[in-house]
């Protein structure tokens, strides 16, 4: 790869949001770093939901034709994701893209890639961490993610995101500090 390409894809239908924010704040950073990073909003897109067909597991193409080809595209010309969750069927539709069937362990198609998660939640801390809330989509995430073989190089959960209006200067400063050690 040439160019250093960062892709940014928000999966929240908050535009404004704290999980919006968070990648914000990640993409100006990494911009500055001389990164060239295309961002997609999920809820701008023409994405249908996963027939379950499975031919992209032989394809790796899916047959549904939507926005979700210029989404295989970016993702391989990429070289780190940075992903604001939730993005469910963004993950179905991108299986075979991702992961390809072998005997006995899934084949890994984005060997090499790196990726950041962003997420929140309504639950102040430290509640948010007893009840476990955003531990279901962070291991979901690492799970698609490894199986593809792709690499985590941050996670970044606010709590409390509904009484918030803007990011804690601690969340700030880590997201800033990954960046920094990371890309």
């Amino acid at each position: 790869m040439n160019k250093k390409i960062i892709l940014a894809i928000l999966g929240s239908p908050h535009k404004n949001g704290i999980t919006a924010t968070m990648l914000n704040h990640a993409v100006h950073q990494a911009e500055e770093k001389g990164y060239i990073v295309e961002t997609i909003n999920l809820y701008e897109k023409n994405i249908a939901f996963c027939i379950g067909c499975r031919t992209c597991i032989h394809t790796k193409n899916c047959i549904q034709k939507d926005d979700i080809q210029e989404i295989v595209r970016l993702i391989n010309e990429c070289e780190i994701v940075f992903l604001a969750a939730p993005v469910k069927n963004l993950f179905d539709r991108l299986l075979g893209t991702a992961i390809g069937e072998a005997n006995p362990l899934p084949e890994a198609r984005l060997n090499g890639k790196k990726y950041m998660l962003f997420t929140s939640c309504n639950t102040p801390a430290p509640f948010s961490w007893i009840f476990g809330q955003s531990r279901g989509i962070s291991r979901n995430v690492d799970e698609f993610f490894r199986l593809a073989g792709m690499k985590r190089i941050g996670k970044f959960v606010c709590s409390n995101s509904a009484n918030r209006k803007e990011l804690p200067h601690s969340l700030i400063r880590n997201i800033e500090k990954t960046l920094k050690a990371k890309i």
